[in-house]
């Protein structure tokens, strides 16, 4: 009984770790810089249309968040105080400043500008990793330093851990998807014609060179299902392993966008959760040294 108590109390200590790890709090506090500046490049590019959408009320069709907490409908003067919001919340959260205000405001106002901007007819599950990681960042405060913290702590492991799993899931999801849109069946998807579809639908890109070859476009869409559904695995990778699976899954967005023109861009960009964001300062302060020895000081 002793030696199961010890295993259990191991095994829980092991769960703990992997879900709340140790890491660098510098890691956090680039990240948070480079999402909030994503974050203004997202409402100009990407979901854009929240405010001219708002002009059409007859079209909006409230999704179960905005029905859950009772959201007002659109309007032009709502959505462009949220844009407001946005800008400044963005720009503030971005300079590490006031992290929790500042944050969770942004948080707030971006789950409400891309609700009201996928009320009209559409849903993307690219913004899931971009949305779960604005609510995330600030529970890790202040950092000291900001992008110089040699700190390290839980919190920030926790909020990248949330990040993480939030990506691989957008994969995992899309395939579970894939399976009950086609009646429970693990093969209807892949074994479709959706790409020949999909192809026909947006006429431009490489992917109109895919047309005569119905076998290879089989085997792209089995190799695209068994990604998303196996890519839970990445959540246990570490190192080249992980590297690895980085390049693959940035390498099938690239892939996508030249086929199809579809960006996964928010996934993209939640990918740097991963990386070791704390030996990015390093490495410019060795660039750095090196371009003043070559210039002799100057």
């Amino acid at each position: 009984t002793c030696h199961m108590g010890v295993a259990f109390v191991s095994t829980l200590r092991s769960v703990a770790s992997w879900f709340v790890p140790v890491v660098p709090e510098v890691r956090v506090a680039i990240l948070r810089t480079v999402l909030y500046l994503f974050v203004i490049i997202d409402i100009h590019l990407f979901v854009r249309d929240p405010i001219p959408l708002s002009r059409h009320p007859e079209l909006y069709q409230p999704l179960m968040i905005e029905r859950l907490f009772q959201l007002p409908p659109p309007s032009v003067p709502l959505t462009i105080t949220l844009y407001l919001i946005l800008i400044i919340g963005c720009l503030v959260a971005a300079a590490n400043v006031l992290p929790r205000l500042a944050g969770v405001v942004v948080a707030a106002a971006f789950t409400w500008w891309t609700a009201i901007g996928m009320s009209y007819g559409k849903v993307d599950h690219d913004h899931l990793a971009l949305v779960v990681a604005l609510w995330v960042l600030p529970t890790v405060g202040v950092i000291a330093d900001r992008w110089r913290s040699v700190e390290r702590s839980a919190q920030a492991g926790w909020a990248l851990k949330c990040i993480q799993i939030s990506v691989v899931f957008t994969y995992f999801l899309s395939a579970l998807t894939k399976i009950r849109s086609g009646g429970w069946s693990i093969t209807s998807w892949p074994d479709s014609s959706i790409l020949m579809w999909a192809i026909i639908r947006r006429p431009h890109g490489l992917g109109q060179f895919l047309l005569p070859y119905p076998e290879l476009r089989h085997v792209m869409q089995w190799l695209s299902f068994t990604a998303e559904l196996t890519a839970v695995v990445v959540l246990l990778l570490r190192g080249r392993a992980l590297l690895a699976a980085a390049v693959f899954w940035m390498g099938f967005h690239v892939f996508t966008v030249a086929i199809l023109y579809i960006h996964f861009a928010p996934t993209a960009i939640c990918w740097l959760a991963f990386a070791p964001l704390e030996r990015l300062g390093p490495w410019l302060r060795r660039v750095k040294a090196r371009r003043r020895e070559r210039t002799g000081g100057r």
